[in-house]
């Protein structure tokens, strides 16, 4: 509130008045394994199902094993600087949707997300918004913010429902994406997945893309994972007020207890001042 205030008295055009956040942990609960894998590793086992040659290879030897700790692996990894397994896991999750319509996948993605129950919390994942998340976003939008998503999760994985659990316009969710393909046909043209990557939006291309859409520097980004640092380095005026939130997960009896993936972050908060937001001390409800 102090935040916005300074805004405010400030007089900073609405124009520059930007916030980013990061989803996946920030917005929406990410464990015991992020939303979006769930969805993907239940694409992966439905391949293995229908080709056994698939089984014997990664990623959808885990899918179909229901070897969830490999994935769990993978992402430690990542988020120590390892991509060897990011790249093996990648090609598999490309090639699940190779060759479905932007409308299709947004379908599945939309049924999935209302209909999908979280395995420990009790509710299904468009439930799953963290409530003093939401409540900022409407407090930030009603004193002339423009929110946007900034996440390494799928931009449109994420488009179907961004307005209903966050008030975000689809239009602004900036995420990872892959390639399409443009097909023209009697019915007005049809888009397609390719199975290729055009970018993984997380580490040093959250910056890139924020300005790529945007044309401006945050004056407030919220992210709590390691990948998340350059976007709150990128948060950055010297004539402009700022904040820089990072979430803690601390709170093992109403949501998770875990900091693995998020220690040079933290390590960053403290040293450069941002605000640490902890679960446990900071909200009084999660969900």
């Amino acid at each position: 509130m102090e935040f916005v205030e300074r805004t405010l008295s400030d007089d900073v055009p609405v124009e520059e008045r930007i916030a980013v956040f990061d989803n996946d942990g920030t917005l929406w609960c990410e464990k015991p394994m992020p939303i979006q894998a769930d969805f993907i590793l239940r694409r992966l086992f439905e391949m293995a199902q229908a080709d056994p040659d698939l089984r014997e290879h990664q990623p959808w030897k885990a899918a179909y094993e229901r070897d969830y700790g490999w994935l769990g692996k993978v992402l430690a990894e990542h988020y120590a600087g390892d991509e060897t397994n990011v790249r093996t896991l990648l090609a598999g999750v490309l090639a699940a949707f190779e060759g479905i319509t932007v409308q299709d996948f947004e379908a599945k993605s939309d049924a999935f997300l209302r209909t999908t129950q979280h395995p420990t919390l009790g509710r299904v994942y468009i439930e799953c918004a963290y409530l003093p998340m939401v409540e900022l976003l409407g407090y930030l939008e009603a004193n002339g913010f423009s929110n946007y998503i900034a996440s390494g999760g799928g931009r449109d994985f994420m488009r179907p429902i961004s307005q209903e659990m966050y008030g975000i316009p689809r239009d602004r969710v900036i995420g990872s994406a892959t390639t399409f393909q443009y097909t023209s046909d009697d019915r007005g043209g049809t888009i397609t997945h390719k199975a290729e990557a055009d970018y993984l939006d997380d580490g040093p291309q959250k910056p890139i893309r924020i300005w790529s859409r945007t044309g401006r520097r945050p004056l407030l980004a919220a992210g709590n994972s390691n990948g998340d640092i350059p976007m709150l380095e990128f948060t950055h005026h010297q004539d402009r007020p700022v904040l820089r939130l990072l979430v803690l997960h601390d709170d093992a009896q109403r949501e998770f207890d875990y900091t693995s993936g998020a220690e040079q972050a933290l390590e960053q908060a403290y040293k450069r001042g941002w605000t640490v937001v902890s679960i446990k001390s900071d909200w009084v409800s999660v969900f």
